[in-house]
């Protein structure tokens, strides 16, 4: 009975002793936090650079996900009417954010399942981007309060042209190689901000992925702000929009009476 107990003791003081795995750490900073838009704005670039922290050194990946603020997107697509093309009803999507850009050391779907990008919001197919006025509640198949789209089949198409439409002002990107392991551990990835970037304020997720699942994340947060006169006029519009309405109307007024005057024919 004696013999049986000392090994089992002796395990025990052992497991206590060995040091429990420790977990995989990521961090990583900007070069900038604050980017301030004036008259002659044309974008900008900013470095984000980061260090995996391992002790196991299992085979990683980097996703960095930039959302700039949510902006409502209202879009019309021309119908055939009759021989006539017409503008459709307006059909507004919620939920986009103004500005994203996915980037990893690979393509998405190579580090992580459909299911992982999607609870994420990895890529911009996995973006939560609907349109609540379109959707009404129904009883099918006996099943109650399944929600569906009035858009039905074609609620993909606008979404695509939402999606088309970001892209082409280039406010939505996504790079499979945008993010550069430079050593062991470290890497970086460049943010590009165009010059009709939306202000406000913009979340840098960065997201370390292992064996297909997301092990460890950081965020960053960054600023796009007016500056100068272009940010009092901003402000006076959001903040006194009545006082602001009086005076560019007051302007117009008197800017259309100048040039009536200056090209009046005696």
């Amino acid at each position: 009975m004696t013999r049986a107990v000392v090994p089992l003791a002796m395990f025990t003081a052992l497991a206590v002793l060995t040091p429990a795995r420790a977990a995989p750490v990521i961090s990583a900073a900007l070069t900038d936090t604050t980017v301030k838009v004036s008259s002659d704005f044309n974008g900008a670039r900013i470095i984000l650079y980061g260090a995996v922290f391992d002790p196991s050194a299992t085979p990683s990946d980097v996703v960095v996900l930039v959302r700039g603020p949510e902006q409502a997107v209202r879009i019309t697509r021309r119908d055939r009417v009759f021989g006539l093309w017409l503008n459709s009803r307006p059909v507004v999507f919620r939920g986009a954010p103004g500005f994203y850009r996915a980037a990893s050391n690979r393509p998405l779907d190579e580090i992580a399942t459909f299911g992982t990008l999607r609870r994420l919001g990895a890529g911009i197919d996995h973006l939560a981007i609907n349109a609540p006025e379109e959707q009404r509640i129904e009883t099918r198949y006996g099943v109650r309060d399944i929600v569906v789209s009035r858009l039905g089949a074609d609620y993909y198409a606008w979404r695509r042209a939402v999606v088309r439409l970001k892209q082409a002002a280039g406010l939505y990107n996504e790079d499979g190689r945008g993010v550069r392991f430079v050593d062991r551990g470290l890497f970086r990835a460049e943010i590009a901000l165009p010059a009709g970037a939306p202000t406000g304020i913009y979340r840098a997720d960065i997201l370390l992925f292992q064996n297909g699942k997301p092990v460890a994340q950081r965020s960053r947060a960054l600023t796009v702000e007016k500056v100068g006169i272009e940010r009092a006029l901003y402000v006076w519009a959001h903040v006194r929009p009545w006082s602001y309405g009086l005076v560019s109307m007051a302007f117009a007024l008197v800017a259309g009476w100048a040039a009536s005057m200056a090209f009046r024919r005696d």
